[in-house]
């Protein structure tokens, strides 16, 4: 079934590190009068700051706070390094409490130094030591399957499937999946994976982008929607087949981007997001 097409922004929200250059208090300010009507918080954006009060100040001007980025990178050959890890996605727990985020994404991490079915062993003990924590604070969790690029250390959850195969191990409600058609886009098994976490109910979040072709940076080089390959409306509709009507978020990481005005780039942003989302 095809996407109905975007008509408003009221489903529109952007990750702050898309628009990099701005702080957590222009993008607020720069955000509200644009009309986004969601925003999901990198960590970074929080540093010397008082949580709440952003969280406050973002719900003041009319923001819903879509979700905090980014717990994980659990695995490590060291033991204190995981356990490190597991700290660490404890505070990002408290930090999402405090800024009123009801989501974790996860970037599970992977370390080139161990077999890659080791590291996915450690994302599911560190996610099951972190769950905890995140019940007590009525907080989700949401694993965030990354391109096969990026298997060597940003993440050893690279498809849909292996996403699926995580959750139903550690059967937990809190646990679910973010769907990012940049990191998934090329997956032949793409639809029926969508809708076995569907049938689950755990598609907690839907990011988007483009590929651009030829892509200058594997990581920096991200497109708006419509500059690229994929078909954003295709996936879109596959998500929202499955009872998915939450924001559809804009996470671009672009050099070419982040070097242009903002305010121009936000204005494209919302100009893609209805022809091309």
């Amino acid at each position: 079934m095809a996407s109905t097409p975007l008509t408003d922004f009221s489903r529109l929200c952007i990750h702050t590190i898309t628009t990099k250059p701005w702080s957590i208090e222009e993008a607020t300010d720069r955000y509200a009068a644009a009309g986004v009507r969601g925003v999901t918080v990198w960590r970074q954006w929080l540093d010397g700051r008082e949580i709440a009060k952003v969280g406050a100040n973002l719900r003041a001007a009319g923001i819903e706070v879509v979700s905090l980025c980014r717990g994980g990178f659990f695995p490590s050959i060291d033991a204190a390094e995981r356990q490190k890890a597991v700290d660490d996605n404890l505070r990002a727990v408290d930090e999402a409490a405090a800024l009123g985020a009801p989501l974790i994404v996860l970037v599970c991490g992977a370390d080139p130094r161990q077999p890659l079915e080791e590291s996915r062993r450690q994302i599911a003990d560190g996610i099951a030591a972190t769950l905890e924590r995140a019940g007590q604070a009525n907080i989700r969790l949401a694993v965030e399957p990354l391109h096969p690029m990026y298997a060597d250390t940003r993440s050893a959850i690279n498809t849909m499937a292996q996403a699926n195969d995580l959750c139903d191990a550690i059967d937990s409600p809190l646990l679910g999946v973010t769907v990012d058609v940049y990191h998934l886009w090329w997956d032949p098994h793409l639809r029926s994976q969508i809708e076995r976490c569907g049938r689950a109910g755990r598609i907690f979040s839907f990011h988007v982008c483009d590929w651009r072709s030829p892509t200058e940076d594997l990581l920096n080089d991200r497109g708006l929607m419509g500059e690229g390959c994929i078909d954003v409306p295709q996936i879109r509709g596959w998500v929202e087949d499955q009872g998915f009507d939450g924001f559809v978020e804009v996470e671009i990481f672009s050099n070419r981007c982040w070097a242009m005005d903002q305010g121009e780039f936000l204005e494209k942003i919302k100009e893609a997001y209805l022809k091309h989302a």
